[in-house]
Formats: C-alpha cells, structure tokens, sequence
C-alpha cells in the first residue's frame, strides 16, 4: 500500500520539475559539453593570449573568445547559464553531462596526440 503512493509521488516530482524547467529553453546534453569543451579551450587561449600582450586584459578579449564560441554555437550567453544552472542544480544530470565531457575531452587530446605521433 506504501509503495504506490511513493511511486506515484516520485513520477508527480520527476514531472513537475520537468514542467517547471521549460525544455526548449536547455540545452542538450551532446550540444553542452561541446560547448563546455570550446569554452575551456577559449579560456586556454586567452591565458596564453595574457603571457604574450599584457593589454589583453585591458581589451577583455576572454569575453570575445566566449561570445565567438556562443555564436559558433548558435546559442546566447543567456542560454548557455540558463542551462548550466538547470544542470548544477540536478546532480544525476549534471554527473552526465561532466562524465560526458570528460570522455568527449580525452577522445580529443587523444586525437591530437595520435596527429603528434603520426597518426
């Protein structure tokens, strides 16, 4: 008798939270870590940007660098924290998507690393 009511419980949570986020407006699993990647890779580039021009600062390039890979992307900046949100504040999600993006990270290093080696 417990159980159907904590089943029936867990589907009205899983369903309501689902409503409430508005799923247009997150972006997908396979299309964030990408994103996530090119941002860490911008941010990489901007740091070794810094240790050749010190008025690199002064212009802000890392925010070009971040708004060339949203535009690349398609998306806006909006978008992208709306999504980042939504995800950190679901931990099952979010243990994805960084799972993700970690193996996505190391199947990239890999290939630049093969390309290093040749082929």
């Amino acid at each position: 008798m417990k159980y159907p009511f904590l089943l029936l419980l867990f589907i009205v949570l899983v369903y309501s939270g689902c409503k409430s986020t508005g799923k247009k407006e997150i972006i997908g699993v396979d299309s964030m870590k990408v994103m996530m990647w090119d941002l860490m890779r911008a941010d990489e580039l901007y740091q070794r940007m810094i240790i050749k021009d010190s008025t690199v600062k002064k212009r802000k390039e890392n925010i070009r660098l971040y708004e060339t890979v949203f535009l690349l992307h398609k998306t806006s900046k909006g978008k992208f924290d709306t999504s980042y949100k939504y995800y950190a504040s679901n931990p099952v999600i979010f243990k994805v998507l960084i799972d993700s993006l970690d193996a996505f990270a190391t199947r990239e290093r890999s290939k630049v690393f093969n390309y290093g080696q040749g082929h």
